[in-house]
């Protein structure tokens, strides 16, 4: 069992009078970190309820605090788990808060977006932490192995990465037997549940798109050409896979629109093992025409890791101008620009003339094999 990083924060902001709310995505190791916390507490004092229980699911969705009551009168920690299931959950949760406040602490737990924070957010406005918990990251597997191991396992992060139970897994064909499981409709379960859309192999065929095209700007005209669709529906099947945390979108840093592109984003997978398994491809580096994109959208989400564990709240983008010149990574944060190319040899990138001319003040370094665990941990 790795450590995470978020188990120390969420402790500290413990009996603040906010609802903690740790979201990610399916089978990411949500309930085990919440569960690993409450160690520390006995089982008198937590109450647990589940959204993929049908009485836990009636009782919260009520919105009555005398039928909570009787459930939340001797405990000091309230769980909810699989939250975003539960119908008018968030105006259960404003009464719970609003109500006992410091006394005591609400925690919940929620794998997509899509009926959890879309929702509460107005009603819980000023009342909850977010937390968002991804797969293990290369800054937590550092707190248990040395430096030398992180390079030797390096290969197998690419090609399965770090979802708990596959970066557990030492056994290669269950590695990818268990990642076939994620990666079928159950990873986005939420999006056929909720949002009542039946044709799971439309949502695998985007996904399949995507997957090959990661680390290019991705043009939503030819995605709705390929599917059969139109832009907007296209457009809403991305949002969803990125609510469900299954995909995120990277824009472009811009500010002459002469010059620079501005129309496409770039899309990434936020666990490259799924992204494999999506177009069934465990083939090792050696073999594979696309070691480049992969250690691209690896550094890219390992340092969004770094980011939201250490409190980060600038923007990221990536930038490209018409004559090509450009730029893996950008960070704006604090009014100042941070950027970043990937080279994974030993070279080192010259920032592009035409960035330092549009932004001289703009910092520029190259993040190669041998100072990425820097750029990450």
């Amino acid at each position: 069992m790795y450590q995470r990083i978020l188990q120390d924060q969420l402790r500290k902001d413990f009996f603040s009078g906010k609802i903690i709310m740790l979201v990610g995505a399916r089978q990411i190791g949500k309930t085990t970190l919440v569960e690993e916390i409450l160690k520390s507490y006995t089982d008198k004092e937590i109450l647990l309820f589940n959204g993929d229980i049908n009485e836990h699911r009636e009782l919260l969705s009520q919105n009555s605090l005398n039928k909570l009551e009787a459930y939340v009168a001797e405990k000091t920690i309230i769980f909810i788990d699989e939250a975003q299931k539960i119908p008018n959950i968030w105006n259960t949760l404003k009464i719970l808060v609003d109500t006992y406040k410091k006394t005591k602490q609400i925690i919940i737990t929620g794998s997509s977006s899509l009926n959890l924070l879309d929702q509460t957010s107005e009603p819980l406005t000023g009342r909850k932490f977010v937390y968002h918990l991804f797969s293990i990251s290369v800054g937590e597997i550092k707190l248990t192995y040395d430096v030398k191991t992180i390079y030797d396992y390096l290969e197998n992060l690419l090609i399965y990465w770090s979802y708990p139970a596959v970066l557990t897994q030492p056994q290669r064909e269950e590695k990818i037997r268990l990642l076939r499981e994620l990666s079928n409709a159950s990873l986005y379960k939420d999006i056929l549940e909720f949002q009542q859309i039946k044709n799971s192999q439309l949502i695998l065929k985007l996904l399949k798109l995507l997957a090959f095209q990661i680390g290019t700007e991705v043009s939503l005209n030819e995605l709705a050409w390929n599917l059969g669709m139109d832009m907007k529906t296209t457009e809403k099947y991305i949002d969803l896979l990125e609510k469900s945390f299954i995909i995120f979108r990277l824009p472009p840093y811009f500010t002459n629109k002469r010059k620079e592109l501005n129309k496409s984003n770039k899309i990434y997978f936020y666990d490259l093992g799924i992204r494999n398994s999506v177009i069934e491809n465990y083939d090792w580096l050696e073999n594979r025409n696309d070691v480049g994109a992969l250690r691209e959208n690896f550094l890219i989400v390992e340092r969004m890791k770094k980011q939201a564990y250490s409190g980060y709240y600038g923007h990221n983008y990536f930038w490209r101008t018409y004559n090509q010149s450009e730029i893996d990574f950008i960070e704006e944060y604090d009014g100042a620009l941070y950027s970043f190319e990937f080279k994974w040899g030993d070279k080192y990138a010259k920032i592009p003339k035409a960035f330092s001319e549009l932004y001289p003040k703009g910092n520029f370094e190259t993040i190669n094999k041998d100072n990425f665990l820097s750029f990450v941990c």
